[in-house]
């Protein structure tokens, strides 16, 4: 049921987190199963899995599975950088009718097990965490809609010093109208009165 007060955000939350191996990269360092077990134990928390790669096609059709199975509406994913693959899974959950951004990712490959290689224990306690965290924001999260709005292909530059100058005619190179602006009678700034410049120490001008 949709909350009256904040739209899209409903009473009974069913999160789904999805804990990757990465192969030797999380799984070398932390006890990936326990952080699953932990995560079942999380407040609207549907269901918990473990992959092997999460983002590679079986991985990914197990989100699918599983969000229609347990009916979630919330998807927290436990891998590598979202840098790397969070569009991945947003067209995942999207592929299954769920809006991409009631989706969650979580850093535990560079945040966790590359920065703790020698303590196990330390950084499976640490990865709990940061999956409770992750299930925490899930909570939170809103439906999205993605607008497109057209682009008026011009640009205006403040100021017709170096920078400006320079500015202003990458801009013309890349095929975009410009407007530079200058409270001065003519353009140059500081540089239009420099006497000699280095290394030539020519005249500016």
């Amino acid at each position: 049921m949709a909350d009256k007060k904040n739209p899209g955000k409903e009473d009974d939350l069913r999160i789904g987190v999805f804990v990757c191996e990465c192969g030797l990269n999380i799984a070398g360092s932390l006890d990936c199963e326990e952080v699953r077990k932990y995560a079942e134990t999380l407040p609207d928390v549907a269901v918990s899995v473990l992959n092997k790669y999460t983002c590679a096609d079986p991985g990914q059709n197990e989100i699918k599975r599983y969000v229609k199975e347990y009916d979630l509406n919330r998807v927290v994913v436990s891998s590598c950088t979202p840098l790397m693959h969070e569009p991945t899974f947003r067209a995942c959950v999207a592929d299954v009718g769920l809006n991409p951004y009631l989706f969650e990712m979580v850093n535990l490959r560079e945040h966790c097990s590359w920065v703790h290689l020698h303590d196990r224990k330390a950084a499976t306690d640490k990865a709990k965490d940061m999956v409770k965290i992750g299930v925490a924001r899930a909570r939170h999260l809103e439906p999205q809609i993605e607008k497109t709005v057209p682009v008026t292909k011009a640009a205006l530059v403040i100021g017709g010093g170096v920078a400006g100058i320079q500015a202003s005619l990458d801009l013309a190179d890349s095929g975009i109208q410009v407007y530079l602006v200058e409270k001065d009678p003519s353009i140059g700034g500081i540089m239009a009165a420099l006497d000699k410049t280095y290394p030539t120490m020519d005249c500016s001008i």
